[in-house]
């Protein structure tokens, strides 16, 4: 028995995701009472294996029953339940911009003044514990429908034949805000910025000019030996606690020179040790001002 149980803030992609599960073959459930759960997991393997997959959203559409959430985690992993909690997200100003343009109310709405800013952050305030126990947590906004969708299936479906866990590499603009699903991030401003030569500031880390550099300086070459000593030291040992998924997230002004380069290298010092990498580069398409 597979359960994975979909959570996370309202806006932030549930009903996409539930989605995506039914195409991988889950018997899915949405805006299921928490307390449900450990019900719906029994009346399953009453099933003898026809049900062997469950995907179910629980969400603070559930109300009252909504605060029953965490108790019922605990008893689920007390009982050695075989699921894993995705917990999905997206910047405030992310998900204010989706209420307006869907024009459908954010179901805290009718508490407090009405704004959505403020029912988002209450949300946000009620769903700090239940976060604690996520197994996965994605970070959506700025993904579109078919990437979180390839991300989904990255998990639940390509990693099932990997003894390895997900590892996800970011580079990111400070400037722009920090990635929310960032498991470990490191802050590589303190190298020399290509920005502020000429024939380099338009080009991106991945361009080659750009990439010497900024691997040219002592200060690279020793903060990366003592990067890829953490990060290969970590790998093992996350993935023996049952850890499944690494976002390692690293972040320079703007997102498009120093941050770009140093994720490409610790991709490769990654793989060449046999571990599975994806790579993403949130804002190496934005313009930026040093």
């Amino acid at each position: 028995m597979e359960i994975v149980i979909i959570t996370g803030m309202s806006g932030a992609g549930k009903s996409l995701a539930i989605r995506a599960f039914e195409d991988m073959g889950f018997f899915c459930i949405d805006n299921l009472p928490p307390h449900f759960l450990p019900k719906i997991a029994e009346l399953a393997s009453a099933t003898k294996e026809k049900i062997s997959r469950i995907a179910a959203v629980v969400d603070i559409r559930g109300g009252e029953f909504f605060d029953d959430f965490k108790d019922v985690l605990k008893e689920l992993k007390k009982d050695n339940r075989n699921f894993k909690l995705l917990f999905l997200d997206a910047h405030d100003d992310v998900l204010i911009k989706r209420y307006k343009e869907t024009r459908r109310k954010h179901p805290l709405t009718h508490e407090g003044d009405g704004s959505i800013l403020e029912a988002i952050q209450k949300e946000r305030k009620k769903l700090e514990d239940v976060k604690k126990y996520a197994d996965f947590v994605i970070d959506t906004s700025t993904l579109l429908p078919k990437d979180l969708k390839e991300k989904l299936f990255e998990i639940f479906v390509q990693q099932k034949s990997k003894e390895t866990m997900l590892i996800t590499i970011m580079s990111f603009g400070f400037k722009y805000g920090l990635p929310l699903d960032a498991d470990l991030v490191f802050d590589v401003r303190f190298i020399p910025n290509p920005f502020y030569v000429d024939t380099l500031k338009h080009k991106t880390g991945k361009d080659p000019d750009v990439k010497e550099y900024v691997l040219r300086w002592e200060v690279t070459k020793e903060f990366l030996q003592k990067l890829f000593d953490l990060i290969l030291f970590l790998i093992p040992n996350y993935a023996e606690e049952g850890k499944g998924q690494l976002v390692i997230a690293i972040g320079c002004t703007g997102g498009k020179h120093r941050s770009v380069t140093v994720a490409e290298e610790l991709k490769k010092t990654i793989e060449n040790q046999g571990y599975k990498v994806s790579i993403f580069h949130r804002d190496i398409e934005k313009d930026i001002k040093g």
